[in-house]
């Protein structure tokens, strides 16, 4: 995989990969039986992460941290390097097909708080795109930030243990997702390949929609969010104002570490 597209933000190596190597990653990471975590990096996981060092450190035990935003893309300009966009969702659908091409057997684990039931829903849409996928949805009950589960939990990661999935994908956002997989992802043997991706179930549930192709194409896609949740304004902010800035400064000092 070519270094030109590697950087260093807040002290932890992007690795600004297209779709393509991503998914030879994953490919090699099954055929070997390698245990591997993939973190679909963005502006507030990172701007979260340089202010949380318990957040920081388990980024930095993922095997690949991608870029998930054009806001990142900046980022690695700063350091002279070209790293290509790969959205957290695009490349969760590009994962889902080679699963059913493959028969690798899927397990979505999930709790949103905007759709109700999400991966229930999502698995229910994927399985009519891929009658032969092998998928089990989890609905997760509350977990804190540190990824601790409670009672649910416990029922959850059972029903995953003997399911044994070849792929896990986690939709409980930041810093959630990332911190139950860390501190349970030991209890799923059978994983080779576990990503954190967001927002992704409710889409899949075709109870959110996604910005027009044309927009997600040209960087606008906040936009369209902010149309339809006006809410979200802090957060679009953080990305579009905060983080290259807070970026910019860290470009200034920044080492190559991991």
């Amino acid at each position: 995989m070519s270094s030109n597209s590697t950087f260093n933000c807040f002290g932890l190596v992007i690795h600004g990969y297209g779709k393509p190597q991503i998914l030879a990653y994953v490919d090699e990471a099954i055929a070997q039986g390698r245990q591997t975590m993939i973190v679909t990096a963005n502006p507030e996981i990172l701007l979260y992460a340089k202010n949380h060092a318990d957040y920081w450190n388990i980024l930095r035990q993922a095997d690949l941290r991608t870029v998930d935003s054009f806001g990142l893309v900046c980022a690695g300009l700063l350091h002279k390097v070209y790293p290509t966009r790969t959205t957290g969702v695009d490349l969760a659908d590009a994962i889902i097909k080679r699963s059913a091409e493959k028969g690798w057997k899927v397990a979505l684990v999930g709790g949103s708080r905007q759709v109700t039931g999400a991966p229930d829903k999502a698995a229910w849409k994927l399985r009519q795109a891929y009658p032969e996928l092998q998928i089990l949805p989890e609905e997760l009950g509350s977990v804190a930030p540190d990824g601790e589960d409670g009672e649910v939990g416990n029922e959850v990661r059972y029903r995953l243990t003997h399911f044994a999935p070849d792929v896990l994908l986690v939709g409980l956002g930041h810093p959630r997702q990332e911190a139950w997989l860390v501190r349970y992802l030991h209890d799923f043997p059978s994983v080779k390949v576990a990503i954190g991706v967001g927002g992704t179930l409710d889409f899949w549930s075709g109870e959110i929609k996604r910005a027009p192709e044309w927009m997600r194409k040209i960087g606008m896609e906040w936009l369209y969010r902010l149309i339809k949740e006006p809410k979200r304004w802090r957060r679009i902010f953080t990305a579009l104002i905060v983080f290259p800035l807070m970026a910019f400064f860290d470009s200034l000092s920044s080492g190559e570490t991991k």
